[in-house]
């Protein structure tokens, strides 16, 4: 079907409770919207559900691509916009209508198969924010190849790893990204991956920019040289055909590869888009993020495609594009009528334009524009508030992640029927599909109101990950073994007596800078290979900005200590050049020696409290409390910690080594309540 139902007859409430108590009902419902080219025998396989592995819609043929761009088409909107493509920096502005859209899809995808890619094939794409990433991932789909997208911003170690791990027949890459003014060559991170890699792909392909034109290799050619196939027609796959990697970092370190199917992805899609977002065929949906994260998978290129509206790609910044007010610029030029963004982005704005002046000026141009959507990390109540105020329009913080590719709990801005209000703080109430519960550390299930471990019981709903790339066994153990029947989010909260859901933190050692997922287990390992240092440790601290950062300490040799600050410039070029310079790592300091248990563990958590200027946690395991004070006096002396806050994110509920506060936990639910 190329149009999305519009009418609604349930609440939240009631669409939720009939997703999590008929399941298969729910979700054969919404399969009509999928185009079938060959019928599913099932739409729920749980043969092996006693493993925790579940599939949907098993015996179909499906492709996301035709769902995206041909039934549109073939109905006869090839006409409508499907794309706006806006980028500040280098003063371009186009739109790319259905039809045209499917053109350069299909002749794209010819080209990657006269380099011999076929189904079951990978192709990884470094490239940004331009419709040329989004004919990649289309053109993959369309053929049944696997696209792995890489986020520009990361370095060439990291680029690596992806490689050996999703084996790419075919790389696709630009010469440059934009990042605020700057122009950040891709090609040299590129070819230093390609160097570290022991996969070497097959070919490379590189879309010049005018802004820096790469110097080829052998293995290279050029993306207009694709152009020269015949344009080819999307080929069926079976339901559960991986559609795309996409890496998530991990608490050992080592990414992982998150796997959608082309089934899943295509229901989803069509179901949130109408559902979640209250978004229908034809209309603009701006999703301001970058391709390589699962917002720009999902809200940028996939659902409103699938949904038939037009979709927005901003190659800017929310500052700095020239000015504060661009993104609202690029909503009146749109009329886009929901905006998807990071928390991140909107302090900033609020930094740069307190009274909304920008806001004020093209507000009168927006008239299509109805919700701000707000994700990737906590929305702080503060800038909940400033973003209402000045917009006078519904602020919806919802959560979800890369594993699940839809929301987990959101206020659902479709269903004609639901008067649940946003709440500031909370990111609304279980979304459709999930059946979300709070457990305690030994599983029982928590009051309303109490903190502890966010699950969701099994099996989730189609659109959410398959397993993880070449990796079931992982899988299994990062989300499935903790409880029996529960898929493990690793963020922690609860859900107050009204519904409402409130994610305070990672349960691991993953943290959000400004909506970026990063593992400081990454970070640390680049630390202790500094050939000065001995061992080192990285906790996320609190910035008012970008919600999260991460902070170093390090123990220096005594025979390589002459040098410190020398040593510190080192480890944090050191960082940049291998993580890349969206980790916003610039503090880190030297201390005689870190604080550990006896068994050697170091408190992580109560080096961040340190920082954080937070109550620390002191576990009665602790070797020896007298290195708290020389870590204290580190973090003040060097690095200025703790800094006074502007506002409170994350309100007063403390999580320490040994557990969590659950008076304070009560408060905070009391007053949200």
């Amino acid at each position: 079907m190329a149009e999305s139902p519009r009418s609604f007859i349930y609440t939240q409430h009631a669409m939720h409770d009939k997703s999590v108590r008929h399941q298969v009902d729910f979700w054969r419902e919404q399969g009509e919207r999928a185009h079938w080219f060959k019928r599913y025998d099932k739409v729920l396989d749980d043969s092996r559900g006693s493993e925790h592995i579940y599939k949907w819609y098993t015996g179909g043929m499906v492709n996301c691509c035709y769902d995206a761009l041909d039934v549109h088409v073939e109905a006869g909107h090839g006409s409508r916009v499907a794309v706006y493509y806006d980028s500040p920096v280098t003063n371009t502005k186009k739109h790319y209508t259905y039809a045209q859209l499917l053109e350069q899809v299909a002749t794209v995808a010819g080209g990657l198969r006269k380099l011999g890619v076929a189904a079951g094939d990978r192709v990884l794409i470094y490239m940004p924010v331009m419709v040329e990433t989004m004919v990649a991932m289309l053109a993959c789909a369309r053929i049944g190849a696997i696209h792995s997208v890489v986020f520009g911003g990361f370095g060439a170690k990291e680029l690596a790893t992806r490689i050996n791990d999703s084996q790419p027949k075919v790389i696709l890459a630009a010469s440059c990204g934009i990042e605020a003014q700057k122009v950040v060559a891709y090609k040299p991170l590129l070819d230093g991956g390609l160097a570290m890699a022991t996969h070497e792909p097959h070919k490379c392909v590189i879309l010049q920019r005018p802004q820096c034109e790469a110097s080829l290799t052998p293995l290279d050619m050029l993306w207009e040289d694709l152009f020269s196939a015949q344009p080819v027609d999307a080929v069926p796959v079976t339901s559960n055909h991986p559609l795309y990697i996409l890496y998530t970092s991990g608490t050992t370190g080592q990414p992982k590869g998150v796997v959608r199917d082309h089934a899943g992805q295509i229901v989803s899609g069509k179901f949130a888009m109408p559902t979640c977002y209250g978004i229908n065929p034809g209309e603009t949906f701006f999703g301001a993020s970058d391709v390589g994260w699962i917002v720009g998978h999902t809200c940028m290129v996939y659902s409103p495609l699938l949904a038939g509206c037009a979709t927005v790609m901003y190659e800017g910044k929310p500052v700095g594009t020239p000015n504060p007010g661009s993104i609202w610029r690029v909503v009146s030029e749109t009329n886009t009528k929901a905006l998807f963004i990071a928390p991140t982005a909107l302090r900033v704005m609020r930094r740069d334009d307190p009274n909304g002046e920008y806001i004020k000026h093209y507000k009168p141009k927006m008239d299509q524009f109805q919700t701000l959507f707000v994700a990737g990390e906590r929305l702080d109540p503060p800038t909940f508030d400033w973003a209402r105020d000045l917009l006078g329009c519904a602020v919806v913080d919802n959560w979800w992640q890369t594993e699940t590719g839809f929301p987990m709990a959101i206020i659902c801005r479709g269903l004609d029927n639901n008067d649940i209000p946003p709440r500031a703080g909370s990111c609304g109430h279980p979304g459709v599909g999930y059946d979300l519960r709070i457990l305690r550390d030994d599983g029982i299930e928590a009051e309303p109101g109490e903190m502890g471990r966010v699950v969701c019981k099994l099996p989730l709903p189609p659109g959410t990950l398959l397993t993880l790339w070449n990796n079931e066994k992982r899988f299994l153990s990062s989300y499935m073994s903790r409880y029996e029947g529960y898929y493990e989010t690793g963020d922690s909260g609860f859900i107050d007596e009204e519904r409402y859901v409130h994610i305070m933190s990672r349960t691991d050692d993953v943290i959000n800078v400004a909506a970026h997922r990063l593992s400081t287990a990454a970070i640390e390992d680049v630390l202790v290979q500094h050939p000065a240092v001995s061992e080192g440790a990285v906790v996320g601290i609190h910035d008012d900005l970008r919600g999260q950062i991460p902070l170093g300490l390090v123990v220096l040799k005594p025979e390589r200590a002459s040098h410190p600050d020398q040593v510190i410039r080192e480890i944090i070029a050191a960082v940049r050049e291998s993580i890349g310079p969206v980790a916003f790592f610039k503090n880190c300091g030297i201390v005689e020696r870190l604080p550990k248990t006896r068994s050697g563990k170091i408190l992580r958590r109560t080096i961040a409290a340190i920082a954080d200027g937070r109550e620390r946690p002191v576990p009665p395991t602790i070797d020896d409390p007298a290195v708290l004070g020389e870590v204290e006096r580190c973090l003040k002396e060097q690095l200025g910690y703790p800094r006074p806050r502007t506002e409170s994110m994350y309100g007063d509920v403390r999580c320490g080594e040994e557990g969590v506060d659950r008076e304070a936990t009560a408060a905070v639910a009391s007053a949200a309540a």
